[in-house]
């Protein structure tokens, strides 16, 4: 072994450890943001009382989100996400499974369920970022980049969709997508479990049917997945 061997180990070790702290960090600040947002709003919450919360500093929280818009950009991300990995959605296991399905009911419920559980996490917030857009230019550019990435989900759907099923005649394409993209609003997700109590199952049931109602004119086939 050579004699510097140990030292680079103990670089290494320190290192991750240092890594680790960070993400432990990362995750506390995103928990409090998360937590303000959604009980004081968007504007009343404030970098001081995020990171106060966290245990931390202004300048630490400055330091890995940038700006609240950016830190709200963040948590939105996570919660859609479910975890803080820099994978795309449309790059995780979920879309395998969805092609791999024996039929399209059944890769629609794969779908529903990564769709319902996404919501319940983000819903919330996506609507804080919504209505903060209409006075802070930052997150007026934030919220076009989500509304720009649930159509692209959309349109990954209804091309997915047409690999396994007819799609209605009677219409564009444009239509179908815009179909989706509705179906999708994290508003009406919202008013659907908040405002009318439905259940996370009862959601992804009725966005399942719904899009193959809506969007085929193939029969129902019997799911795999039964509510």
């Amino acid at each position: 072994m050579t004699p510097d061997a140990p030292v680079r180990a103990k670089r290494t070790y320190r290192s991750l450890r240092r890594e680790d702290q960070a993400r432990q960090t990362a995750a506390r600040i995103l928990t409090a943001a998360v937590q303000s947002f959604l009980e004081r709003g968007y504007g009343v919450s404030t970098m001081a009382s995020i990171a106060a919360a966290a245990g931390v500093s202004v300048p630490t929280v400055e330091a890995r989100f940038g700006t609240k818009a950016h830190l709200l950009k963040a948590a939105v991300d996570t919660a859609i996400a479910g975890d803080d990995e820099p994978v795309p959605m449309l790059d995780r296991a979920w879309v395998t499974a969805a092609r791999q399905a024996r039929n399209a009911e059944d890769a629609l419920f794969v779908v529903a369920a990564v769709l319902g559980a996404a919501q319940a996490r983000s819903a919330g917030l996506l609507l804080a970022l919504f209505e903060g857009a209409s006075t802070d230019p930052e997150l007026s550019i934030l919220a076009e980049q989500m509304i720009a990435q649930r159509g692209r989900m959309a349109a990954w759907l209804v091309d997915a969709l047409a690999e396994r099923a007819r799609l209605a005649r009677d219409c564009s394409r444009d239509m179908l997508l815009d179909t989706v993209w509705i179906l999708m609003d994290p508003a009406l997700f919202d008013r659907l479990t908040r405002q009318r109590h439905w259940t996370l199952e009862q959601y992804e049931h009725w966005f399942a049917r719904s899009i193959r109602r809506l969007l085929t004119d193939e029969p129902a086939a019997k799911p795999a997945h039964h509510l």
